[in-house]
């Protein structure tokens, strides 16, 4: 416990470093664009630049600070700023980093129009404000050079970040598929196991019990004593028969031992915060419909750990008159509108459902996260 606190402590510690990096890093990137903008601007002029210089300068290069959370806001604005600046002051070439950034930013989300218009913008303030000389004329074509490795480099980020998770999903498909084939073999396995004990050993003792009560039956008809090895291996044969059959309804079935509140437990020892509410007249069901309930919840918590990114996931079971529904609601990064792909588990879980009679929906939620339900009636057919 004090070691999950410690680690726990120095994770905190970690990430609240990581802020306060990044901070420092928009603040270090700030000061460094108004100090060589006025640099630049006191070459020039001999003279120190304005208020709204400074204003300009700070308020485009600062806004960097939230744009992860609001790009093309953050766009726009030092955009604004930035080309106010040179086109009021000068054309100081250091100016274009805030946007270039900016720029980089918005391409990395797949927004590479407003990317480009926006570095047309800053480039047609830059070459209003600047005098038409030739150092002048390589500054703007270096600075175009500039904001089109924006464009670019961002764009090639976005198909790398997508790369990377295209190649997660398939390994998780491909580490899903491995377990479901191994269970599915494991069940063929057990289901060959019980033919071969059903043809071979089933008949052969059941042989035995008949021809030892067959001895026993003629015995008694005689008025002979009943040897006791006789009765012995009768009524070990019997013994034998139903230990048999109790072994093979085992290795027939596939139904689990457990419920989903069991479930819900496992998940929150193995770190998921899921909790579980059941509403209406709890009651027995049958065999198949406990099953599939406990099926469903199970292959929905599994997603929901691999794929909530540690949100809150909700389990609910409603005992209606005629059905038992089941949902699992979860606050993951599932949107409405994206594309979702029916994985092998989905795919089981629909068909088990099917079986049953009942009706399965899954998808994202509205409001962001995803959303299992399935209406199973309570007598299957």
């Amino acid at each position: 416990m004090a070691g999950e606190h410690a680690d726990r402590a120095q994770a905190d510690q970690e990430h609240a470093g990581q802020g306060l990096s990044a901070r420092d890093q928009v603040a270090a990137g700030t000061a460094a664009v108004v100090v060589g903008a006025i640099t630049g601007f006191a070459v020039s002029f001999g003279a120190s630049p304005g208020v709204l210089d400074y204003a300009l300068l700070s308020a485009g290069s600062l806004a960097l600070a939230v744009q992860r959370r609001a790009p093309l806001l953050v766009l726009a604005l030092t955009t604004l700023c930035l080309t106010g600046f040179v086109l009021h002051g000068h054309p100081a070439a250091i100016a274009a980093l805030p946007v270039i950034g900016a720029v980089h930013t918005v391409s990395s989300i797949g927004r590479r129009g407003p990317g480009a218009l926006a570095s047309v913008v800053f480039l047609a303030g830059y070459l209003i404000a600047a005098p038409g000389d030739a150092e002048m004329a390589k500054k703007v074509g270096l600075l175009a050079g500039w904001f089109v490795c924006a464009l670019v480099t961002g764009l090639a980020g976005k198909n790398w970040q997508a790369y990377l998770r295209q190649t997660e999903e398939r390994a998780l498909e491909a580490e899903r598929t491995r377990e479901e084939a191994g269970l599915r073999r494991a069940g063929e396995e057990r289901l060959r196991i019980a033919r071969e004990l059903h043809d071979s050993l089933t008949h052969s003792i059941s042989i035995i019990k008949l021809q030892a009560g067959v001895a026993a039956h003629l015995a008694r008809k005689r008025g002979e004593e009943v040897p006791p090895s006789l009765l012995a291996i009768e009524e070990a044969s019997g013994e034998a028969m139903r230990e048999l059959r109790a072994t093979l309804d085992v290795l027939r079935t596939d139904e689990p031992t457990g419920t989903p509140a069991l479930l819900v437990e496992r998940a929150r020892g193995a770190g998921l915060a899921v909790s579980l509410r059941v509403s209406g007249r709890e009651r027995p069901l049958s065999r198949g419909i406990d099953g599939t309930a406990y099926r469903v919840v199970q292959e929905a918590l599994t997603n929901a750990a691999r794929h909530a990114g540690g949100g809150e996931v909700r389990v609910e079971l409603c005992y209606e008159e005629r059905e038992l529904v089941v949902s699992v609601d979860d606050d993951g990064s599932a949107r409405p509108g994206r594309p979702v792909r029916a994985g092998v588990g989905l795919t089981g879980m629909g068909e088990r459902v099917a079986a049953v009679g009942g009706t399965l929906c899954t998808g994202p939620r509205e409001g962001g996260g995803f959303s299992v339900r399935a209406a199973l009636p309570v007598e299957a057919p």
